[in-house]
């Protein structure tokens, strides 16, 4: 399903333990929904903890809070050392060597680095069970309570609605494997009249 299932955006997820530990991994079970606008991540449990809670999950868990940052090409290196299988007192912001960002309506930092950050509250939760019953997953709905987004990369539309530029913003997606794509070459197609079926 992953190499079908394509190109997939990635969720850079930051959170926060109720002690204080900082965490940061990237999703690519990952989309958005509006009114209230909302990011959704499936959180797969952690195989290297024996079907344990994933850092990420048991901390948004713990405060409700979490943070997504846009991934863009210009990071990348560096949001890949974030991947591994670490202990749960290793902060992969700065093992990684990125930058935290303080966030203003929620504990967990922003990545710096990023051009795009949404700041959120857990708003839903639905635990997915395998074929023997068990949790294997997590998907979560986070309402987005604050959006950043980089001058760089905003764009106004013709009526002065904010949008992010696609050229500017340069999104990596993930594919199969260890395989990555960029958004380069897009065409538009336009939607068919609406009005077709009243002729």
């Amino acid at each position: 399903i992953i190499s079908a299932v394509v190109p997939r955006p990635i969720a850079f997820v930051s959170t926060v333990s109720k002690d204080g530990q900082q965490n940061l991994a990237p999703f690519s079970y990952f989309t958005a929904m509006h009114d209230p606008p909302c990011v959704v991540i499936c959180v797969c449990r952690a195989g290297h903890r024996n079907g344990g809670k994933k850092d990420t999950m048991a901390n948004i868990d713990a405060t409700k809070e979490f943070t997504v940052s846009v991934l863009s090409e210009w990071f990348l290196e560096q949001a890949n050392h974030t991947c591994g299988n670490y202990d749960e007192d290793v902060d992969e912001m700065a093992l990684s060597g990125l930058t935290k960002e303080p966030s203003l309506k929620v504990k967990p930092p922003r990545v710096k680095e990023s051009a795009v950050h949404m700041e959120c509250k857990l708003k839903h939760k639905y635990k997915a069970k395998g074929y023997n019953g068990e949790d294997t997953a997590t998907i979560v709905v986070g309402e987005i309570v604050m959006f950043h987004v980089n001058e760089s990369v905003a764009k106004k539309t013709p009526s002065g609605n904010t949008y992010v530029g696609l050229e500017e913003l340069q999104p990596i997606s993930r594919l199969c494997g260890n395989t990555y794509g960029r958004s380069r070459e897009c065409f538009d197609l336009a939607r068919p009249d609406r009005d077709w079926q009243n002729r």
